[in-house]
């Protein structure tokens, strides 16, 4: 199963990308963890990618699909994989695309968390209040003002991901409002498992 979650900060992407993994035995893919793998394993793209955030620079998408391509030949990518947090834009998601057709690879399912951002915003709110009142640290991202910041830095970059796989008919989405254990039954309905 080779997918993508797609769907803003806080929609539960993590949540049922856990879940996924357990049921399935499929790495979830983040892309901030590849990067930090390749150039620790000293690749030719990790070289790269090295040499650019050394510099203090942006990876570029050509870098981050290279990275993604060589871990979808490690041995537990094998059965497939979960990206999640990837594609960011429309041009990682073409290509994404471009790099897929080159291995003879098709993406089995692109799955949206449908969110209602107003409701996201007071689940995030809840969520500090409740660490705060058990006594944790809020999350320096998980603050209202930090979490609308994320959203709308999705809406502009990421959201057009969605239209981009809608526009070619292979786009499922989902209530990510729906509790838990609803969205993971209405995700194994769209997967078709």
């Amino acid at each position: 199963m080779k997918l993508i979650l797609l769907g803003p900060p806080g929609a539960g992407k993590g949540t049922q990308a856990t879940r996924l993994t357990e049921k399935f035995g499929i790495p979830q893919l983040s892309t901030g963890d590849m990067l930090r793998a390749a150039v620790k394993a000293g690749t030719p793209v990790g070289q790269q990618a090295k040499a650019v955030m050394d510099s203090g620079g942006l990876v570029s998408d050509e870098i981050v699909v290279g990275i993604i391509a060589d871990r979808m030949e490690e041995p537990d990518a094998r059965k497939g994989f979960i990206l999640d947090g990837f594609p960011r834009t429309v041009a990682q998601a073409e290509a994404l695309d471009a790099m897929l057709a080159k291995k003879g690879m098709k993406l089995d399912s692109i799955v949206e968390l449908k969110v209602d951002e107003n409701a996201l915003l007071a689940r995030i709110e809840n969520r500090a209040r409740e660490t705060v009142a058990a006594g944790g640290t809020v999350r320096a991202d998980d603050n209202p003002e930090a979490f609308k910041k994320r959203l709308e830095a999705y809406r502009v970059q990421t959201a057009p991901v969605s239209d981009y796989y809608a526009s070619k008919g292979v786009l499922k989405v989902i209530d990510g409002m729906a509790p838990i254990d609803a969205v993971t039954k209405a995700l194994d309905k769209a997967l078709g498992v």
